[in-house]
């Protein structure tokens, strides 16, 4: 019977460090350097803000982190949520991610690896949307299969992540010729910095993803330890590649022409250290990037919508695990369709749809960071509270009142930056409260 299929616990550190890893680091750090540097106004600056955001994020992973230790389900934030405040605001949260977030970001994600891919090949531009379909859909197909085939596919892409990253650091560091502290750009654009603050929540944008590992916590074979152990090193493996290959990045061109180049800066790094062929391997090294990362939203993602429905709040038919490969079959494929027909039908506007539900998804990691404060308060409650190899979040109370602010921080500067935006992410988000209530009276959810 359907009801004797669970989630197959196969996932160990390694998996989990893959995905934290892969999940995070997608084309942003290739990228990124111009703009945070743009933003600070000199390089010092900017190596600052990598590192703020760095701090930031790692105490938000050192929250949730305590947070999934003691309720380690499948469903993730969603779960988190539902936990703390109920079912409709647990509702919510999924309901932006699964049927917002996920297949736009997910459609940009394979609408970037496309164009990269077309131009490696010499293809028109053209034909970067159908190629994104493909990627979709062999990354849905691998999800598929067994969680240990999505899991390896990870671990793989990960590592030949890191060999460019690597290269453009060690180039840097060990080459480069331009003193990385102390360049000012205000020569070249003055009016354009926005400031430290700006700067950080730029670099947060670009460490955003981490938390997708909790929605696979069902299928890690001991979450409770885990989980906790592959945020932390994941996150902070991200942390030292950012700020090692911005630090490399600045030690080995001027900030003058780092901001002139904008996203063209690690092609013009690779290519002084290794000619053309560097600029085409580091091209091909962002392409493998991408897919794993997009192996990691899809592996992350439908979980979520899994657990939604098992919990009545969803369609039936997404709450289903296929009995060969354990893995929820018809929650991956649906959310890769949603993610194919944005891909094929509303190619400029992913990015925006994206952005939109970003706002939405920093108010609920808020929540979830004061998790940690409601839990402990319980915790005379909970048996679980003298077990010593329960993970509790260092520095108490410090650690989560960092991520706490740090997210206050985001929900602020896009609230002033972007309120029509934020305006309409509300809207987005509360469209899923008559869903909610559809299915609540439907499948007569009590909880």
């Amino acid at each position: 019977m359907q009801e004797e299929i669970e989630l197959k616990r196969s996932m160990g550190i390694w998996s989990g460090l893959a995905l934290v890893i892969g999940t995070v680091i997608g084309s942003g750090i290739f990228f990124k350097q111009a703009g945070v540097l743009q933003d600070a106004g000199n390089s010092t600056t900017a190596l600052l803000a990598w590192l703020a955001g760095g701090v930031i994020t790692l105490a938000a992973a050192l929250s949730i982190a305590e947070v999934g230790a003691r309720l380690p389900k499948t469903g993730g934030l969603y779960s988190y949520i539902e936990s703390l405040y109920g079912p409709t605001a647990g509702f919510l949260t999924g309901w932006m991610q699964v049927i917002v977030y996920a297949p736009a970001v997910i459609a940009a994600i394979a609408g970037y690896a496309a164009f990269l891919t077309a131009n490696f090949f010499g293809l028109s531009t053209g034909d970067a949307s159908w190629i994104a379909v493909i990627y979709i859909a062999f990354i849905v197909g691998i999800n598929t299969l067994e969680n240990r085939v999505s899991a390896a596919f990870q671990v793989l892409t990960t590592s030949i992540k890191l060999i460019p990253i690597a290269v453009l650091i060690g180039y840097g560091l060990f080459f480069g010729k331009v003193d990385a502290l102390g360049q000012t750009i205000h020569q070249v654009s003055a009016s354009t910095n926005g400031g430290f603050g700006v700067a950080i929540l730029a670099t947060l944008f670009a460490y955003d993803g981490w938390i997708l590992l909790a929605n696979i916590a069902g299928e890690m074979k001991n979450p409770r330890r885990d989980l906790p152990r592959s945020l932390i090193f994941g996150v902070s493996i991200v942390v030292v590649a950012y700020v090692g290959v911005t630090y490399g990045v600045f030690h080995a061109l001027p900030a003058n022409q780092i901001v002139k180049l904008q996203n063209n800066t690690t092609f013009a790094v690779a290519q002084a250290a290794f000619g053309d062929f560097g600029g085409r391997a580091l091209s091909l090294g962002i392409i493998i990037s991408m897919l794993g990362t997009l192996n990691g939203k899809m592996l992350a993602f439908p979980r979520m919508a899994y657990a939604m429905a098992q919990d009545g709040l969803f369609p039936k038919y997404l709450g289903r695990l296929t009995k060969r490969t354990q893995v929820p079959t018809n929650s991956i494929v649906s959310v890769g369709l949603l993610a194919i027909l944005l891909a094929i039908f509303y190619t400029d506007g992913v990015d925006r749809l994206s952005d939109l539900a970003i706002f939405a998804i920093w108010i609920f990691y808020t929540a979830a960071f004061f998790g940690v404060f409601i839990l402990r308060k319980k915790s005379e409650k909970d048996p679980l509270a003298t077990n010593d190899t329960l993970f509790k979040v260092p520095l108490f109370p410090l650690t989560p009142l960092i991520a706490i602010f740090g997210a206050i921080f985001v929900l602020y500067s896009t609230i002033v930056s972007d309120f029509l935006g934020v305006s309409i992410s509300l809207v987005m988000v509360l469209l899923g409260l008559p869903v909610f209530y559809y299915y609540k009276k439907k499948n007569n959810v009590l909880r």
